[in-house]
């Protein structure tokens, strides 16, 4: 059974960042080309506040994005803590990478940002705002174009489907999109998952620099990132490879927490036992944008945010583009004279498709390879991870442009491809030049727990101290050998994601 059909000039499936986001940005436009203004409907399953372990950190990139929007307020009274920089821990070592420039960053509950989104929405000129679960697109039947939605409301008949109409409709859906295929029709990705962030909250305690992300990288195990959210709470997300061991409690507390710094072991390890806090986890997706407009896409609809492109989670930069998209796309619209003629449309589309892309393909790019890097799994990565950790040791551009590209300050490709490569060959520098533990030999001092009549036992003999030596010169061809893997490696690193950004 279907209800009267309601009309608007622009429907948008979804009121997450990036369809609220746009939303409130679509209500303000005003052009020779638009008179008045366009009539929204911006629609969502549930209205309650969501709770996610992932979209708690926007890097300075999107709180400038948010400014632009004139939604930069939808950052306060919502507990969100200043972000101004990272702490990257390794081996018991740590090196900071404070955003330059004063910039900062905001950590929050996601739940709470989305609500203050969709007031701010809601409270946008001509924006309905509607709970209902949208359950198939509605097709042109001459044209084959989308032309709305049928949705059936929250709380009302589930056999009545209501028809919305649009000049345009928005998929903005999430990770997790229903109409993906159906948009992008041969030209659609299946995203790819590496693995899986494990979620819980640790109470009260003190991060190795305050107000910083901390980057743990842990020995045979993916990174570990923690970053405050609240006055007494600090997400911690643990990275796992696919597929997921069985007893995941059990991996967590014997091989990832073991290498947090001292501080945060038992605090993480509360709250991994805790029987009240559930370990929740969500996929790390790569999903590269593919372009949309002319005959190659469906037309009538625009896929936007996390249904058309994602990037590893590591780096926390999914917000931060695709508030950046919205800003390009919403600004792009203004000249459209008529949204529903697609030509038009599609050129407007082809010119979002490369103005995003310095940063968003910066921030797709750089979540990657980080993310290879630092969940290093055979020794040519470990090579790379090293040389990675001193490189950001050094300081100076080494820290400055490596954090301005990563928290969206200064998008440049060419500049992430330069500083990528400049890590490969330092990384390769250091494995010829820095001391490395070699094996001590054992020593036959008796160990502690070792009894008199056992004591010139195998047993009794005890591990010394590390030792550390630089390579000797009848080393070098081995190491050079291995430095030609170590450069090819970094090359298969970067190469798939940059050619993936190319299209």
């Amino acid at each position: 059974m279907t209800s009267p059909a309601s009309s608007y000039d622009v429907l948008i499936v979804g009121a997450g960042v990036a369809g609220c986001a746009f939303a409130h940005a679509l209500s303000t436009i005003t052009s020779p080309s638009h008179t008045k203004p366009l009539r929204i409907a911006l629609l969502e399953r549930s209205l309650a506040k969501p709770d996610r372990i992932v979209g708690e950190l926007l890097q300075p990139g999107g709180v400038i994005a948010l400014r632009k929007l004139g939604m930069e307020d939808c950052l306060e009274d919502i507990g969100a803590v200043p972000v101004r920089g990272y702490c990257v821990v390794h081996e018991g070592k740590q090196v900071h990478i404070p955003y330059p420039g004063g910039h900062e960053g905001r950590s929050f509950h996601h739940g709470r940002f989305i609500m203050a989104l969709r007031e701010k929405a809601k409270k946008a000129e001509n924006v309905d705002v509607i709970e209902a679960t949208v359950n198939s697109l509605v097709n042109d039947e001459g044209s084959g174009r989308i032309v709305g939605v049928k949705a059936t409301r929250k709380g009302g008949d589930t056999s009545t489907k209501e028809t919305f109409l649009a000049r345009l409709v928005i998929i903005a859906d999430g990770c997790f999109s229903n109409f993906r295929s159906q948009v992008m029709g041969e030209t659609a990705e299946k995203p790819s998952v590496k693995g899986y962030f494990i979620g819980s909250i640790l109470k009260d305690v003190n991060l190795p620099i305050d107000k910083h992300g901390t980057v743990c990288l842990v020995k045979g195990s993916g990174p570990v990132l923690l970053y405050q959210i609240e006055e007494h709470d600090t997400r911690i997300l643990i990275d796992v490879k696919d597929p997921l061991p069985s007893d995941l409690k059990g991996h967590i507390l014997d091989k990832v927490i073991p290498g947090l710094p001292p501080a945060l072991q038992e605090p993480a390890r509360a709250a991994i036992t805790s029987p009240t806090e559930k370990m929740r986890r969500m996929p790390n997706s790569f999903l590269p944008p593919v372009e949309q407009g002319g005959e190659q896409t469906k037309e009538g609809v625009i896929l936007i945010g996390d249904s058309w492109n994602m990037r590893h989670p590591l780096t926390g930069g999914g917000m931060t583009v695709a508030l950046n998209d919205v800003v390009i796309l919403s600004d792009l619209l203004r000249s459209v004279r008529h949204l529903d003629d697609w030509e038009e449309v599609s050129h407007i589309l082809h010119s979002w498709h490369w103005s995003r892309k310095p940063l968003g393909s910066t921030i797709n790019i750089l979540s990657v390879a980080l993310y290879d890097l630092f969940g290093a799994e055979d020794s040519n990565l470990d090579v790379l991870r090293i040389g990675c950790f001193k490189y950001f040791e050094r300081g100076g551009r080494c820290v400055q442009d490596p954090v301005s590209l990563l928290s969206g300050i200064a998008p440049s490709p060419l500049l992430l491809f330069l500083h990528f490569f400049a890590v490969a060959f330092y990384a390769i520098w250091v494995m010829f030049t820095h001391p490395r533990p070699v094996s001590p030999p054992l020593s036959r001092q008796p160990s502690p727990s070792a009894s008199t009549t056992d004591s010139d036992s195998e047993d009794s003999y005890v591990q010394e101290k590390p030792v550390y030596a630089r390579p000797g010169l009848e080393e070098y061809p081995w190491l050079f050998v291995k430095s030609i893997r170590v450069f090819w490696t970094a090359c298969v690193v970067f190469g798939p994601p940059l050619w993936s950004e190319l299209r």
